[in-house]
């Protein structure tokens, strides 16, 4: 059965201006039917090195009657030196313990960001082994804590569905996988539900996130150039473009029962779009 909930990210203004902390996301995700939260740290609060707040944040969700999804960070390990790759690794082994003090069994990281104009195929074929060897060995490290990593396609140079499949077995380990965001795959201009056949059977977490899409917006303020020259903007999930009512049927014809995290990024007021988008993903959930 799909799991609906909330990505903590979702909810970020509200917690960077101080309207709610973590555990008023956790209340707010349990008050608007979410079975899930997944937990992003940013920037008003860091889990890392504070072992009372990993404690606190295990006991709400338990009294929420939630889970906690997945633990949800960044890194990037095309970096100039080796010495400068060694550390990133070891910061990310450090969140991986973070994650297990969460009790979670999956963890999101990044590989690697390239300026869209060096996010060329020569330009990847030159990272994927970089990024393959830093994510195998994190993975390693996570694999006795009973942790799958993943990482999800954005950035636009790991997004494409292609070049998930191809760092993901190049890597080579049962327990990496791909964090799928439905909706990313259009920042590369690739058909979210082709993308979505193409790697949902790779998928350990899949975000659902909804764009308006336009071909040259009058004010483009709040848009996103693709890598193609359109322009994408985020939505309310449900209220956008993308067809989501098609995906959760080729997810669910996938045999993904899985968490459904949603994952808004729009410029509307994130609480009431968030109520809302919660409101649209259980039901088409429940009626595709």
């Amino acid at each position: 059965m799909l799991k609906v909930g909330l990505s903590s990210y979702s909810l970020s203004r509200a917690i960077n201006n101080g309207e709610m902390d973590i555990f008023g996301a956790i209340k707010f995700t349990a008050e608007h039917g979410g079975k899930h939260i997944e937990i992003v740290p940013g920037n008003s609060y860091t889990v890392t090195g504070n072992d009372q707040l990993a404690a606190d944040i295990v006991k709400a969700v338990k009294k929420a009657g939630m889970e906690i999804s997945s633990y949800t960070i960044g890194a990037n390990f095309l970096l100039p030196t080796a010495e400068e790759i060694r550390k990133e690794i070891d910061r990310v082994k450090k969140e991986v313990e973070t994650a297990a003090k969460l009790g979670v069994t999956r963890m999101r990281h990044d590989a690697g960001w390239r300026p869209v104009p060096e996010t060329t195929y020569e330009q990847f074929e030159k990272d994927l082994v970089i990024a393959a060897d830093a994510c195998g060995e994190i993975a390693d490290y996570a694999k006795p804590y009973g942790i799958t990593t993943s990482i999800e396609n954005h950035g636009f140079h790991f997004q494409g569905s292609e070049r998930v499949q191809r760092l993901i077995l190049t890597v080579n380990r049962d327990n990496f996988r791909t964090t799928m965001d439905v909706g990313n795959f259009l920042c590369v201009d690739e058909d979210p539900e082709v993308a979505t056949m193409n790697n949902v059977r790779y998928a350990s977490m899949i975000h659902f996130k909804d764009f308006h899409i336009r071909r040259n917006p009058p004010c483009k303020d709040g848009y996103i150039p693709t890598a193609h020259g359109r322009f994408i903007r985020g939505a309310i999930t449900g209220d956008g473009d993308v067809n989501l009512a098609g995906i959760v049927k080729i997810i669910k014809a996938a045999n993904y029962d899985g968490f459904l995290s949603i994952e808004y990024e729009g410029w509307e007021e994130c609480k009431s779009a968030c109520e809302r988008a919660m409101k649209n993903v259980l039901a088409l959930v429940e009626n595709n």
